[in-house]
Order: C-alpha cells, then structure tokens, then sequence
C-alpha cells in the first residue's frame, strides 16, 4: 500500500513538473479546462431516462425535510396554544386582583378602622400593608404579560414563517412532480419517434417476391405459347364448344302419344 502511494505521489510530481515545462504558469487553467471537458464528456454520455430517474429521486428526498417542517410547525403551534392559554389565565388573575384591590382601596378611603374577610379582622394597616403587596404584584404580572405578548408575537411570527416555508415546499414538489411527468410523457414520445427512424425494414424478401411472382408469369407466357404453336389455344371464348339443349321430356310425350294413338292426351 505505501509502495502503491510512492508510486501515486512520484507520478503527479512527474506530470504537474511535465505540464508546467509544457505550458509554464498557463498549466493551472489548461487543467481546469481539461477537467470541464471530460466532466461534460461524460455528462453528455448519461441517459436521458437516467436523468429523469434522478431528478424523481431528487423530489422524493425532499419528503423527509417536509417533514421535519412540518414537526416544527407542530411543535410551534403546540407552543403558542400553550401560552395563549397561560396568558389567558394570567389576564383573568389579574382581573380579580385589580378588583381585590380596588376593593381593599375602597376600605382604605372609608372610615371604618377594622375590616373582616374570611372570618379574619384586619386593620387599615394590614389592608395598606396588602395592597401594596397586591400592588407590586400587580405591576411585575403585568410586565410578564407585556413580554409574553412580545414572545407569543414572536412564535406567531416564525410560525406563519415557517407554514409559508412549507406551503412553497409542497407547492414546488407538486411543480416538480408534474415536470418529471412531463418530462416522462415527452422521453417516451422522443424514444417513439426514434424507434421509428431507425426502424429498418428488409426489402430483400420483398424483392425475392416480386421476383418469384414475374418468374411464375414467365413461365405461364411460355407454356401458352407452346399451346399456341401446337394449335392448342388457351385463354380464348370457347365459341366452337356446344352446348347440349336441355331435354323436353313433357313435350316428347305429347308429341310421341298424338302421334301414335291419335289419342287426346289429358293435361292435369
């Protein structure tokens, strides 16, 4: 193996110091350009009907990243459900505690010095103390809501992305598709017509025929000629042939019993 990478090695050095003494700083591109020509040799030697085959395999392989699209479109939309939700609860939260609040204002604003929820009394200073708790609980509830709007615009966002990503997808295999059939439906007319081209047909059994079929008339002109010259005519109105009257038996007995007894021959 090492011989083998020798010999590989030694051979290139061999060839890139020829093609530079050839061709001088010119070597790099008459490679290239050599390299082009045989990569369209070859492509121009490879079946229409191969290349058809490859771009279906081509469409085919984009099945796995529709897919994969559409698992994250999927998992996207699960995601903005989710928070929709989430922050559809959170609102409703909230709504109650801005009551709650405005109710435990109410109380601050009245005269009374005691207050009872749940059985439990509490003074103004425990409702302050509440409210304002309520209060700060409020305003960082309602900045989460503001960034979860700006997140759920987000996802909104990339999911109508991502959906119009998939749509192009399917809408350009689909093109793609009916290509490919086209394609077919125009190979399969183009290898018809050649088919039809190249069709060959052998004329030397048609000749042998015509030539069998003068030969036979040949030789019927000659057997009548010898038919001619030995007074035997053939092909002719045969006007010397008679032919023999049909017998009149009926008349024959009339006359035959008149002329014998004299007799009046009753007609049935």
């Amino acid at each position: 193996m090492i011989f083998m990478c020798k010999k590989f090695v030694i051979g290139a050095a061999v060839l890139a110091t020829l093609g530079t003494f050839v061709f001088g700083r010119d070597v790099v591109s008459y490679v290239k350009t050599a390299g082009n020509s045989v990569r369209q040799a070859v492509k121009s030697e490879v079946p229409v009907d191969f290349e058809v085959d490859r771009a279906r395999k081509m469409v085919e392989d984009l099945v796995p990243d529709i897919r994969r699209c559409m698992h994250v479109i999927a998992e996207q939309q699960v995601d903005v459900e989710t928070l929709q939700s989430e922050m559809q609860e959170t609102e409703l939260a909230m709504k109650q505690q801005k009551d709650a609040m405005f109710t435990l204002r109410s109380d601050l604003e009245s005269n009374e010095t005691e207050f009872v929820y749940a059985s439990r009394t509490y003074s103004k200073d425990d409702i302050r103390s509440d409210l304002a708790q309520r209060f700060d609980r409020y305003k960082v509830a309602t900045d989460t809501v503001k960034r979860n709007e700006q997140i759920l615009k987000a996802r909104q966002k990339a999911l109508d992305a991502n959906r119009e990503k998939l749509e192009n997808m399917l809408s350009a295999k689909m093109d793609m598709e009916v290509q490919i059939e086209q394609l077919e439906a125009r190979l399969k007319s183009v290898q018809a017509a050649e088919t039809v081209s190249n069709l060959e047909i052998d004329n030397s059994q048609l000749t042998r025929a015509k030539s069998l079929i003068k030969d036979l008339n040949k030789q019927l002109d000659v057997k009548e000629k010898m038919l001619d010259a030995e007074g035997k005519f053939t092909g002719l109105i045969p006007v010397d042939t008679k032919v023999e009257e049909k017998r009149d038996v009926v008349k024959q007995m009339d006359e035959y019993f008149k002329s014998k007894s004299g007799d009046r021959v009753a007609v049935q």
